[in-house]
């Protein structure tokens, strides 16, 4: 029994790591950032509210009838909010003494006298205490999971003016105090519609499971509910590129877990080894890291030095000696990637096969060698996109078949570099200039971006934008409408008839 405890106190540690899947990209959100988020949340807020909607309101006190409908917010003034990160998993967002004005109808009968016309109000010391829980749902994506919402009023005002304004001053208790209640009542399912449908659907536009081309796509699903601290909100991507043609394929992490310390940007992404080699293995698998140059499309000066090279074997299969030249480069295992302080590499092992192609019969194969490249890597972020600039630094050529022939290839080492340079990379290049999305919300992008390189993983610090209102967004991917979570915004028709109220 004492063996097994000591063998479970032994293993646990090692339970609890495999337990953890590190994250191939993981973003920090800070209290800079937060404070952004909450400008354009307070113009969002201040639009839903403007839309409430509040029930009619009527009754009688002895012989007097009253009847108050078509209540409308004129003008909110929400002078002091605050967002706050609150640990484990919330944002806090209060809003304290604000002001809302509202325009409503009147109707009042007191035995034969009929009164109609419109009455001007003011909630003040209006408190809304706003507390939404942030999870990871089942497809992986940021959702807000639940609201706990309070809301207060106060005092409350209301100015009466027409032949029978002293008779409303003696029902402005009952009026005021039913109207009090009414708004209040309306404040918080507004704000919980606003969160867990608009904003949500908000959210459904950062990228979970996406293309990156033709051949690969990137999976950015959560790994775990988000982590939040009182100046931080980190949020763990699994950042896993895979072959479309096998999309469940799994790549194991090993790579080391990023890890981000600063604060002082609005937002810091973080992007560790794994998730460039997986976006290589992908495309590996995918089988389109080969490229092939055939006849014309050989350089001239490299088809002279092969041919001057391989002479003895071309004179050997007269009358195949004009035969057009084939090069194929084939990348023979996943290529891998390396980041460091002083910067960023990815190493390759590749083949290239030098054929003769007589026309109308099978290829014969001159030579095939072995090449071992290092690139330099220079990332960067341009709007949402994380693209990758390489650069070929090391290059050597080598023979499968003898260190002799190796030495009769080093001719070749210069002008296949060459050929590298200015026909290969160029390729390569273009292939990544289109970059991966970060997932973000649409409507937000990076400014002042930064990279900054570490041991195993690099980050990059930057500032948030917003190029489109929250609402704009909401909108533009809203779905059809369904029953609001709410009264609906049309109030009840009144009536004019005094024998009706």
């Amino acid at each position: 029994m004492a063996a097994g405890s000591c063998l479970l106190l032994f293993l646990l540690p090692w339970l609890v790591m495999a337990s953890h899947s590190p994250p191939g990209c993981r973003i920090r959100i800070t209290s800079k950032g937060l404070d952004l988020v909450k400008q354009e949340g307070l113009r969002f807020v201040e639009q839903e509210l403007q839309n409430i909607t509040v029930s009619d309101l009527h009754g009688k006190e002895g012989q007097f009838h009253y009847n108050i409908s078509q209540v409308k917010v004129m003008d909110l003034q929400l002078a002091f909010s605050d967002l706050h990160f609150q640990p484990q998993q919330h944002l806090v967002f209060n809003i304290n003494n604000a002001s809302i004005s509202l325009r409503f109808r009147r109707q009042l009968l007191y035995w034969f006298f009929y009164d109609i016309g419109s009455i001007n109000a003011s909630a003040d010391g209006v408190h809304i205490h706003t507390v939404l829980q942030l999870a990871k749902d089942e497809a992986g994506r940021l959702k807000i999971s639940n609201i706990t919402c309070n809301a207060s009023i106060a005092r409350m005002h209301a100015g009466f003016s027409g032949t029978l304004s002293k008779v409303y001053e003696f029902l402005s208790t009952f009026i005021v105090t039913g109207m009090r209640f009414l708004l209040s009542q309306q404040i918080c399912p507004s704000l919980e519609h606003a969160s867990l449908v608009l904003l949500n659907s908000l959210l459904d536009t950062v990228p979970v499971r996406n293309d990156v081309d033709e051949h690969i796509g990137i999976d950015y699903s959560l790994l775990r509910d988000p982590a939040v601290s009182t100046d931080t909100l980190d949020l763990d991507f699994k950042g896993m590129f895979f072959p479309r043609a096998r999309e469940n394929q799994e790549l194991e992490n090993h790579a080391v877990e990023p890890v981000i310390k600063e604060t002082e940007r609005m937002v810091y992404v973080a992007f560790s080894e794994y998730f460039f080699d997986s976006a290589m293995h992908a495309y590996f698998q995918a089988g389109v890291l080969a490229i092939e140059l055939e006849g014309e499309k050989v350089p001239k000066d490299l088809e002279v030095l092969l041919r001057a090279t391989f002479f003895g074997t071309i004179f050997m299969l007269s009358p195949a000696v004009d035969a057009p030249l084939r090069l194929v480069l084939q990348v023979s295992a996943p290529p891998r990637c390396i980041i460091k302080p002083s910067g960023t590499s990815v190493s390759v092992s590749a083949f290239l096969n030098i054929s003769l192609v007589p026309p109308g019969r099978p290829a014969v194969q001159l030579s095939s060698m072995a090449m071992e490249t290092k690139l330099s890597a220079k990332v960067f972020l341009q709007g949402k996109a994380l693209r990758v600039q390489l650069d070929l630094r090391r290059f050597r050529i080598y023979s499968k078949q003898s260190a002799l022939e190796s030495l009769a290839l080093f001719s070749l080492q210069a002008p296949l570099k060459t050929l590298l340079q200015l026909t290969i990379m160029p390729i390569i290049n273009e292939r990544t200039k289109k970059g991966v999305q970060i997932p973000l919300p649409e409507g937000m992008d990076f400014t002042k971006e930064v990279v900054t390189n570490h041991a195993g993983f690099l980050t990059v610090g930057a500032d948030l934008h917003f190029s489109k209102g929250l609402r704009e967004v909401i909108e533009k991917y809203r779905s059809a409408p369904t029953t609001p979570a709410y009264p609906s915004s049309r109030p009840a028709e009144p009536s004019v008839d005094p024998r009706q109220l």
